[in-house]
């Protein structure tokens, strides 16, 4: 069981508390609310906490990039978000602990039917501000157009999009409770979900970090919290 040295919980926790970022705007990840909030990460948080002898502070937030910005602006110690090539400027990620699928629906009556038909002029797709599908899309698209929302899903019903882009699991019930729409089949990328820290932290720390996540993976840690909160333990990332 990898246990923090003091130079490590000092750089860490340099306030003698784990101030972590949760977004409860990603359901698979984190559920309850900023008074209960449950969930792997919530869960990985604590383990983190542990392993460094000290309290964990739960910073909620609603959305990743709020998340993230937490980190960013020094609010947070740890963070827990997709690895994306717009935020390691600020984030040292570990390896992924979970893999989540980023898919498209649409209207039942659409004529796209794979993934590979949406990238074309005129297509407007729906997507949460500053999500992960969100950033990939804007920096991957060639053709099609990004719409940001608060909601993907809410400005493409709005506005009549073509698209909406989210994550498989709230897409899919968003999915059933809409009989109007249906999913593309497949997904259009693959959500790395990664503890982070600020480039700011020492080598080791960062080491620290990675070697935890590995164990918590290797011995059931990440399985078991996910299976708590209803969520398949097939979403467990493979070892790094």
């Amino acid at each position: 069981m990898t246990i923090a040295t003091a130079a490590i919980t000092r750089d860490l926790a340099p306030n003698g508390t784990l101030r972590a970022s949760v977004n409860l705007g990603n359901p698979v990840l984190a559920q309850g609310t900023p008074a209960a909030p449950a969930g792997v990460t919530v869960d990985i948080a604590r383990e983190v906490g542990a392993r460094l002898g000290v309290p964990v502070e739960l910073l909620c937030f609603d959305a990743a990039r709020k998340s993230y910005e937490a980190m960013a602006d020094g609010r947070a110690d740890l963070c827990f978000l997709a690895v994306e090539p717009a935020r390691e400027a600020e984030v040292a990620f570990t390896a992924p602990y979970v893999m989540i699928e980023g898919v498209f629906a649409v209207p039942r009556d659409s004529d796209f039917t794979a993934v590979a038909d949406i990238d074309r002029a005129g297509v407007r797709i729906g997507v949460k501000r500053g999500s992960a599908y969100d950033l990939f899309l804007s920096r991957t698209l060639e053709h099609a157009t990004v719409v940001r929302g608060e909601e993907g899903v809410d400005a493409f019903r709005a506005q009549g999009l073509e698209v909406a882009a989210g994550i498989r699991q709230p897409m899919t019930r968003f999915v059933a409770e809409h009989p109007g729409l249906r999913l593309i089949e497949g997904r259009f990328m693959e959500i790395r979900q990664a503890v982070g820290t600020t480039r700011s932290r020492r080598p080791e720390t960062v080491r620290f970090l990675q070697d935890v996540v590995e164990e918590l993976k290797a011995g059931g840690f990440v399985a078991d919290a996910l299976r708590r909160v209803g969520q398949p333990d097939t979403l467990v990332a493979p070892p790094a």
